[in-house]
């Protein structure tokens, strides 16, 4: 995701296992006012090296902090596990960053199996129903001329489908489905996750997603949305930000001097009407991604699953 003008951005991290880039410059106690591109992948750790493929691309269009040497381009990026899924050795690079960062455009996303959720998975845990996952996309107009836009890749632990009646649980609910009726065979190999013999385990998981506005926000008020934008998350994955999901939400401002102006004192209570509807977004970018999704061995997508019970 590439800013044709800086963006003020926030992250925030309530996942276990996150791996992350640059998010630690996006605190609200840091410096740091601006960043150039935001960067979501998979490839665990290995694929934050896409990160310094999109900082080389910027570098090379003199994009980037204007330094006493040269402009230093500010870039953020986070990763989600899908090792176990297709070959460990295919996963993203610097080269593989570069290419995405030349290849962007203003075109609407495309969903599904493509960039960071080409791999995701959901459903790995005891009693879960195993679904592909995948990359998802959704706005929202606010009084104003407001937008709050969401992408998003889900690669969850847990369900966005209730395993008994096949339904979301963002849509219908059946929030009986998570109690824990025993821990019989719970102190096996793999903990809650399932057997580790199956494909996927603990570890392999993490949603991860960007919440972009065109709203007039300071860092500190993003830090809020992001946080807000979590909620999303909660009305769609049952169990969510377990200690084996390294679920990250980045949020920004964006669109330079062209962003609409919440003018002083109703700044802060409109910040928080921005974050319900970052929620709102969120859960639907990840509906979105279950619906675009297409199955991989071992994992069906929600749209065939109608087809067979």
């Amino acid at each position: 995701m590439l800013f044709d003008v800086p963006a003020v951005a926030a992250a925030a991290v309530l996942g276990g296992a996150p791996g992350t880039f640059g998010t630690e410059a996006l605190h609200v106690l840091q410096n740091n006012q601006e960043v150039h591109a935001l960067v979501l992948t998979g490839g665990s750790v290995f694929g934050l090296a896409s990160v310094l493929g999109v900082m080389g691309y910027l570098e090379e269009h003199r994009v980037g902090l204007h330094t006493r040497a040269l402009p230093v381009p500010i870039v953020a990026g986070a990763v989600l596990y899908d090792l176990a899924v297709g070959s460990a050795s295919l996963r993203p690079n610097a080269e593989m960053g570069y290419s995405a960062a030349a290849a962007a455009t203003h075109e609407p996303v495309e969903c599904g199996n493509v960039g960071p959720g080409t791999g995701a998975t959901t459903g790995k845990w005891r009693g879960g129903l195993r679904l592909k996952g995948g990359l998802g996309s959704a706005s929202l107009s606010l009084p104003g001329g407001i937008v709050v836009g969401a992408l998003v890749a889900v690669n969850a632990i847990g369900d966005l489908v209730n395993p008994d009646t096949r339904q979301f649980y963002a849509t219908h609910g059946g929030f009986e489905h998570s109690r824990l009726e025993t821990l019989a065979g719970w102190d096996g190999p793999g903990g809650f996750m399932q057997p580790p013999t199956a494909p996927g385990s603990y570890l392999e998981n993490t949603t991860i997603g960007v919440i972009a506005t065109n709203a007039l926000l300071d860092k500190t008020q993003l830090a809020r949305v992001a946080a807000q934008a979590h909620h999303g998350l909660v009305r769609a994955i049952r169990p969510v930000h377990t200690s084996g999901d390294g679920d990250t939400l980045f949020a920004v401002s964006v669109g330079g001097a062209s962003r609409v102006d919440l003018h002083g004192a109703v700044t802060g209570i409109y910040s928080d009407v921005i974050g319900a509807a970052a929620a709102d977004a969120v859960t639907r970018a990840l509906l979105r991604a279950m619906l675009a999704a297409r199955s991989i061995p071992g994992f069906p997508a929600y749209s065939e699953l109608n087809c067979r019970w």
